[in-house]
């Protein structure tokens, strides 16, 4: 579904089910994935690419040098970089970073996302936040500059440790180990 509002250059990848909202503009050279859903004015520059299953709110752009996998969700006014330092009477489009958002990483609304970090699986960017760093995976970052305050369940809930370095998600029983300063999932007991 593709609104008659939105504005869709020729050269652009659009997978199967894939729903583009009112005043969206796809830049010829980009990839949006199956079954992915761009709310209300979002911009999608040349050479970004979505994987399948992500969901971009209202008013986000997403530029060059992004590249999102699988079932990332990106909150309504989130902000992407692709310079460290831009100048309006200096070209710098071969300085172009490249920004890595790892599958089931959710981007609260209005964070900022500096470019030329890689953000892992699952990670929990909260709202507001401004990430400068790699983030590890199923980690949670709040805050400016962003900073680890826990960490998250694929379902998107606070994982609480216990002595034994486990923790269980609340809503899928899924388990997770602690280990070496960082969380994998591992199979659930149940």
């Amino acid at each position: 579904m593709i609104h008659e509002t939105a504005i869709i250059d020729s050269g652009c990848t659009i997978g199967a089910g894939s729903r583009i909202w009112h005043f969206c503009h796809l830049i010829s050279g980009c990839i949006v994935g199956e079954n992915c859903n761009l709310g209300q004015n979002v911009m999608v520059a040349s050479g970004v690419v979505l994987g399948n299953g992500v969901k971009v709110q209202n008013n986000v752009s997403i530029y060059e040098g992004v590249i999102c996998e699988d079932d990332v969700f990106i909150g309504p006014s989130a902000v992407f970089t692709n310079v460290t330092n831009p100048r309006s009477s200096i070209i710098r489009k071969n300085q172009y970073k490249k920004t890595i958002i790892r599958k089931g990483v959710t981007i609260g609304a209005n964070a900022t996302i500096l470019c030329g970090i890689e953000i892992g699986q699952f990670a929990f960017i909260g709202a507001g936040a401004v990430v400068t760093r790699n983030v590890l995976p199923y980690a949670l970052v709040v805050g400016n500059p962003a900073h680890q305050v826990g960490w998250m369940s694929e379902f998107g809930h606070k994982l609480r440790f216990k002595p034994d370095g486990l923790a269980e998600c609340p809503e899928s029983g899924e388990m997770y180990l602690f280990s070496g300063g960082e969380v994998i999932k591992i199979a659930s007991e149940k």
